[in-house]
């Protein structure tokens, strides 16, 4: 590896040093109804969206709970440290497109209409609020 590669490497291993991230696949329920629950969260501080997962009446809302409840646990582990309110916030957060199962379900005359069970898979990043940027 070049100079200028392992240079430009450790600077966005740096970057990256307060973000953490957690994934949950393959999670069947369709990306839209999922979209629904993310964009509740986005951008909200991680003990403030737990409490907006938790007493929402979505069902998606469990799963991405159980999410971010992971990735803070992940910052903790890499920090050393236990997460404090106010101090964490969710970066990002995906909702993508899973495989579909495909199925037939019998139709009149001898035709089948098809069903798309869908399913998608979440990726939460979180990371420390720099109050020195801000001043």
């Amino acid at each position: 590896m070049g100079k200028r590669k392992r240079e430009s490497a450790n600077l966005k291993k740096e970057a990256r040093r307060n973000e953490s991230f957690a994934k949950l696949r393959n999670i069947p329920s369709s990306p839209r109804k999922m979209r629904l629950v993310a964009d509740m969260v986005r951008g909200v501080e991680v003990f403030k969206a737990l409490g907006l997962l938790h007493f929402s009446n979505k069902q998606a809302a469990t799963d991405v709970e159980k999410l971010l409840k992971s990735a803070i646990s992940n910052w903790e582990q890499k920090n050393g440290k236990k997460a404090e309110s106010g101090e964490l916030y969710i970066k990002t957060i995906m909702v993508d497109a899973a495989p579909m199962l495909k199925r037939l379900r019998p139709a009149p005359q001898g035709r089948g209409y098809r069903i798309r069970k869908r399913s998608n898979h979440v990726t939460i990043y979180v990371d420390t609020i720099n109050k020195e940027k801000d001043a």
